[in-house]
């Protein structure tokens, strides 16, 4: 497929759900089962070539042809580590790049998405962060990474996460229908388990999300206090955590199999001291909760630095005494940087903001 796809003025049929389908197949004269098989053979087997496509009438086939396509994302770079884990480098068609990330572990393979090209939230320790913001992707963008990732490891993964490039909640529309076809039994057959969303803090489309959504939620915390998530986390000075710990209460609507998952990185002389970890247990206080302790990855000039292991298990230890579900987060992919808080890609950042030095953030008490 051509790289200059976006410029592409047939419509891209991977912006479209299965109702989506169904809705053109009727409009190009055929039965809504015609846009469901067209929806399967696209997403369960994988096909991009319409004639391959059997069971469509011939001219539904050659309307497809003439006036749609199935565009694919191309690969810039490849680069796999020793433990497994890949990253690809994708191409999109103005020169832009994102980076999608599949993570294999024994019982599970996940595979990590970008929903935006680069992120305008500047969280203080992301390396997606100072490489600037420049748009939104499609939902057939962030859908192209998934179908890449199928064809290159010859299956669906069995957890997808969009905690790529971006902040998903600041790309509303096209994120929430990506999560449908990645969910869809015609599609990717994902539980709402298993497709996780991990946003910053956009309180009102949390609350959005609760309308159109169940799928699990994932909340880049940081920090157990406004003061210090005020630094790491500016989008909390507009969403202090008074609003952002009851709009993911509200969340889980009263559901008992599910739990908001904290992620917190763990900056030495930061965030990780027992204080710290006490204020962070009476904040998550009546929040069905699973905190997700990340060990901080470094890149140049972040002005951070890891907290030693035995002071994140320490930490993990006093949540864990105090009733949480507290994990550890096994770095992967940490030398070709795939981490987390690695992504960069390519951002031709549309923002026109000078470039800043980090800055200071206050130690721990």
């Amino acid at each position: 497929m051509a790289a200059d796809a976006r410029a592409d003025a047939r419509q891209d049929l991977l912006n479209l759900d299965q109702r989506g389908c169904e809705a053109l197949a009727q409009a190009f004269g055929c039965k809504p089962f015609h846009g469901r098989n067209l929806f399967k053979w696209m997403h369960k087997h994988g096909v991009d070539d319409f004639d391959a496509m059997t069971d469509l009438p011939k001219a539904f086939r050659a309307r497809l042809a003439a006036e749609t396509h199935i565009p694919r994302l191309p690969v810039a770079a490849e680069k796999p580590s020793a433990d497994g884990t890949v990253k690809w480098l994708l191409q999109l068609p103005e020169g832009q790049r994102v980076e999608t990330v599949f993570i294999p572990e024994e019982r599970r393979t996940t595979l990590c998405v970008s929903s935006q090209v680069g992120c305008a939230l500047d969280c203080a320790f992301c390396a997606t962060a100072r490489q600037g913001f420049n748009r939104n992707l499609s939902t057939a963008e962030i859908i192209a990474q998934v179908r890449h990732a199928v064809r290159r490891i010859g299956r669906p993964p069995s957890n997808i996460v969009l905690m790529g490039m971006g902040e998903p909640l600041a790309n509303f529309d096209a994120v929430v229908t990506a999560t449908d076809i990645m969910r869809d039994d015609l599609a990717y057959m994902l539980s709402k388990y298993r497709v996780t969303l991990s946003t910053s803090g956009i309180v009102p489309n949390i609350y959005r999300l609760a309308e159109v959504s169940d799928i699990a939620l994932a909340v880049s915390l940081h920090a157990p206090d406004n003061a210090l998530r005020d630094e790491l986390v500016p989008i909390n000075r507009k969403y202090p955590l008074e609003e952002l710990i009851p709009a993911c209460r509200a969340y889980l609507r009263g559901d008992a199999r599910r739990r908001i998952t904290w992620e917190y990185v763990m900056l030495d002389g930061v965030n990780d001291s027992i204080a710290q970890a006490k204020a962070l247990i009476r904040l998550l206080e009546g929040t069905p909760s699973k905190v997700n302790l990340i060990p901080f990855n470094p890149f140049p000039g972040s002005g951070f630095d890891t907290s030693p292991p035995e002071r994140v298990d320490a930490f993990r230890q006093r949540l864990l005494r105090a009733g949480l579900v507290a994990t550890t987060r096994k770095t992967r992919g940490d030398e070709i940087a795939a981490a987390c808080g690695q992504l960069v890609g390519r951002v031709q950042d549309r923002r026109r903001r000078p470039a800043v030095a980090p800055q200071a953030v206050a130690l721990r008490p």
